[in-house]
Parts: C-alpha cells; structure tokens; sequence
C-alpha cells in the first residue's frame, strides 16, 4: 500500500488508469474526496466492497434451488 500525505485541493494521479483523486475538503475528522474515473470503472466504498465480497462469498456457497418440469 502507498501512503501519501495530502493538503486541500492537493490530488493524486494515476495516470495509467486516468484516475485522478482530489482531496476536496477537511474539516474535524473527516476528509471528503473527489474521484475522477473512467465511467466503465466501479468505485465503492470499503464496507459496500466488503458486504460484496461477503454476499458473492455467500451466493457462491449456497445451493441452488432445483427446478422440476411439470
């Protein structure tokens, strides 16, 4: 993992990708991010990335239902 330090309006580049992160605004101990992405990328956030991975996780384990022909 990379760890950066960054100031109000300061960004970060990932020019491979196109991604460019901007820190928008601090305030307390809360930071608020802008992320520019290529729109045929997906950007969660940690915990809906995580129930995710827990629910395919979950789908992958579970039986499937049979289905008879009448």
């Amino acid at each position: 993992m990379l760890v950066l330090s960054r100031k109000q309006n300061e960004s970060v580049l990932l020019p491979e990708a196109g991604i460019t992160i901007t820190v928008l605004k601090i305030k307390g101990g809360r930071i608020q991010i802008g992320i520019d992405a290529p729109t045929e990328l997906s950007i969660l956030r940690g915990e809906i990335g995580e129930e995710t991975d827990s629910r395919l996780a979950a789908s992958e384990c579970a039986p499937l239902p049979v289905i008879r022909p009448r």
